[in-house]
Protein backbone atom coordinates (compact mmCIF):
# COMPACT_ATOMS: atom_id res chain seq x y z
CA UNK A 1 0.00 0.00 0.00
CA UNK A 2 1.14 3.64 -0.90
CA UNK A 3 0.80 5.43 2.48
CA UNK A 4 -0.46 9.31 2.12
CA UNK A 5 1.66 11.84 3.53
CA UNK A 6 1.40 12.28 7.17
CA UNK A 7 -0.44 15.65 6.31
CA UNK A 8 -2.99 14.37 4.46
CA UNK A 9 -3.45 11.38 6.67
CA UNK A 10 -3.66 13.90 9.94
CA UNK A 11 -6.57 15.52 8.22
CA UNK A 12 -8.67 12.26 7.21
CA UNK A 13 -8.50 10.23 9.86
CA UNK A 14 -10.26 12.78 12.80
CA UNK A 15 -13.32 12.91 10.12
CA UNK A 16 -13.77 9.30 9.39
CA UNK A 17 -13.41 8.39 13.22
CA UNK A 18 -15.61 11.39 14.46
CA UNK A 19 -18.22 10.24 11.59
CA UNK A 20 -18.09 6.88 13.81
CA UNK A 21 -15.98 4.62 11.27
CA UNK A 22 -12.50 3.11 11.89
CA UNK A 23 -10.20 4.46 9.62
CA UNK A 24 -8.09 1.62 8.95
CA UNK A 25 -5.53 3.49 6.44
CA UNK A 26 -4.69 6.04 3.84
CA UNK A 27 -3.48 5.25 0.50
CA UNK A 28 -2.20 8.09 -2.39
CA UNK A 29 -1.31 6.97 -5.84
CA UNK A 30 0.25 10.41 -7.57
CA UNK A 31 1.55 8.22 -10.45
CA UNK A 32 -2.17 8.81 -12.71
CA UNK A 33 -4.20 11.03 -14.31
CA UNK A 34 -6.24 11.80 -12.00
CA UNK A 35 -4.06 10.94 -8.57
CA UNK A 36 -6.02 8.41 -6.47
CA UNK A 37 -6.76 9.17 -2.87
CA UNK A 38 -8.36 5.94 -1.53
CA UNK A 39 -9.56 6.24 2.19
CA UNK A 40 -10.54 2.48 4.11
CA UNK A 41 -12.76 2.55 6.78
CA UNK A 42 -14.46 -0.07 8.79
CA UNK A 43 -16.82 -0.49 11.75
CA UNK A 44 -18.42 -3.16 14.39
CA UNK A 45 -21.10 -3.98 12.01
CA UNK A 46 -19.30 -3.74 8.35
CA UNK A 47 -19.26 -1.26 5.72
CA UNK A 48 -22.15 -0.41 3.56
CA UNK A 49 -21.88 1.41 0.18
CA UNK A 50 -23.87 4.15 2.38
CA UNK A 51 -21.06 4.12 4.39
CA UNK A 52 -18.78 4.93 2.49
CA UNK A 53 -21.30 7.42 0.26
CA UNK A 54 -21.52 9.46 3.57
CA UNK A 55 -17.69 9.48 4.44
CA UNK A 56 -16.59 10.13 0.64
CA UNK A 57 -19.30 12.94 1.34
CA UNK A 58 -17.59 14.77 4.35
CA UNK A 59 -14.38 14.25 3.07
CA UNK A 60 -14.93 16.11 0.15
CA UNK A 61 -16.12 19.24 1.91
CA UNK A 62 -12.98 19.22 3.92
CA UNK A 63 -10.83 18.43 1.20
CA UNK A 64 -11.60 20.61 -1.89
CA UNK A 65 -11.42 24.00 0.15
CA UNK A 66 -9.90 27.05 -1.07
CA UNK A 67 -6.61 25.49 -0.54
CA UNK A 68 -6.55 22.45 -1.43
CA UNK A 69 -4.04 19.69 0.20
CA UNK A 70 -3.72 18.07 -2.81
CA UNK A 71 -2.82 19.86 -5.96
CA UNK A 72 -4.25 19.23 -9.31
CA UNK A 73 -7.25 16.78 -10.11
CA UNK A 74 -7.85 13.53 -7.67
CA UNK A 75 -10.29 11.01 -7.58
CA UNK A 76 -11.32 10.23 -4.02
CA UNK A 77 -12.57 6.28 -3.29
CA UNK A 78 -14.03 5.39 0.02
CA UNK A 79 -13.87 1.52 0.33
CA UNK A 80 -13.86 -1.26 3.31
CA UNK A 81 -10.99 -2.86 3.65
CA UNK A 82 -12.17 -5.95 2.24
CA UNK A 83 -11.41 -9.63 3.11
CA UNK A 84 -7.48 -8.81 2.60
CA UNK A 85 -7.64 -6.32 4.77
CA UNK A 86 -4.24 -4.20 4.69
CA UNK A 87 -2.40 -4.03 7.80
CA UNK A 88 -1.00 -0.43 7.94
CA UNK A 89 -0.36 0.56 11.74
CA UNK A 90 1.85 -1.30 13.86
CA UNK A 91 -0.72 -1.89 15.98
CA UNK A 92 -2.53 -4.07 13.76
CA UNK A 93 -0.05 -6.46 13.29
CA UNK A 94 -0.82 -7.24 17.12
CA UNK A 95 -4.34 -6.58 16.79
CA UNK A 96 -4.50 -9.13 14.09
CA UNK A 97 -1.90 -11.82 16.02
CA UNK A 98 -2.91 -15.14 15.24
CA UNK A 99 -4.16 -14.40 11.32
CA UNK A 100 -2.84 -15.57 8.39
CA UNK A 101 -0.71 -13.32 6.41
CA UNK A 102 1.01 -11.95 3.40
CA UNK A 103 3.87 -9.73 3.82
CA UNK A 104 5.68 -8.55 0.82
CA UNK A 105 9.19 -6.39 1.37
CA UNK A 106 11.04 -3.70 -0.03
CA UNK A 107 14.19 -5.28 0.14
CA UNK A 108 14.98 -9.51 0.60
CA UNK A 109 15.31 -10.50 4.37
CA UNK A 110 16.66 -13.78 5.20
CA UNK A 111 16.87 -14.50 1.36
CA UNK A 112 13.21 -13.52 0.58
CA UNK A 113 11.02 -10.52 -0.28
CA UNK A 114 7.20 -12.25 0.32
CA UNK A 115 6.28 -14.22 3.91
CA UNK A 116 2.99 -15.95 4.33
CA UNK A 117 2.20 -17.40 7.28
CA UNK A 118 0.41 -16.92 11.14
CA UNK A 119 0.95 -13.62 12.55
CA UNK A 120 2.48 -13.57 15.99
CA UNK A 121 2.38 -10.31 16.37
CA UNK A 122 5.27 -7.30 17.50
CA UNK A 123 8.67 -7.43 19.38
CA UNK A 124 10.47 -4.43 19.34
CA UNK A 125 10.57 -3.11 16.04
CA UNK A 126 9.81 -6.41 14.18
CA UNK A 127 6.31 -8.12 12.99
CA UNK A 128 7.24 -12.05 14.18
CA UNK A 129 5.77 -14.17 10.99
CA UNK A 130 5.26 -18.06 11.51
CA UNK A 131 6.43 -20.01 8.45
CA UNK A 132 6.09 -23.97 7.84
CA UNK A 133 7.15 -23.80 11.66
CA UNK A 134 9.45 -21.20 11.73
CA UNK A 135 9.65 -17.68 12.87
CA UNK A 136 10.66 -15.08 11.05
CA UNK A 137 11.21 -11.42 12.78
CA UNK A 138 10.90 -9.03 10.06
CA UNK A 139 12.11 -5.44 10.64
CA UNK A 140 8.92 -3.02 10.42
CA UNK A 141 10.75 -0.52 7.98
CA UNK A 142 11.43 -3.15 5.28
CA UNK A 143 7.69 -3.94 5.25
CA UNK A 144 6.27 -2.71 1.63
CA UNK A 145 2.49 -3.85 1.91
CA UNK A 146 0.89 -6.55 4.52
CA UNK A 147 -2.43 -7.94 4.48
CA UNK A 148 -4.16 -10.62 6.04
CA UNK A 149 -5.01 -13.68 3.58
CA UNK A 150 -8.27 -15.19 3.29
CA UNK A 151 -9.86 -18.62 3.92
CA UNK A 152 -6.92 -20.24 6.14
CA UNK A 153 -7.20 -17.30 8.50
CA UNK A 154 -11.26 -19.36 9.56
CA UNK A 155 -12.45 -16.44 8.31
CA UNK A 156 -15.54 -16.62 6.58
CA UNK A 157 -16.31 -14.27 2.98
CA UNK A 158 -18.34 -11.25 4.77
CA UNK A 159 -17.16 -11.78 8.74
CA UNK A 160 -14.71 -9.21 10.41
CA UNK A 161 -12.20 -9.62 12.29
CA UNK A 162 -9.73 -8.19 14.73
CA UNK A 163 -12.27 -6.52 17.57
Amino acid sequence: MRRAPDYLTKMIEPVVSGMGYECVGVEYISSGVPSVLRVFIDSDGGIQVNDCAKVSHQLSGVLDVDEPPIKGNYQLEVSSPGIERPLIKVDDFDRFSGQSVEVQLFSPFDGQRKFRGLLEGTQGESVCVVVDGRPNEIPFNLIKKAFLTPGSSGLEEGQRNGK
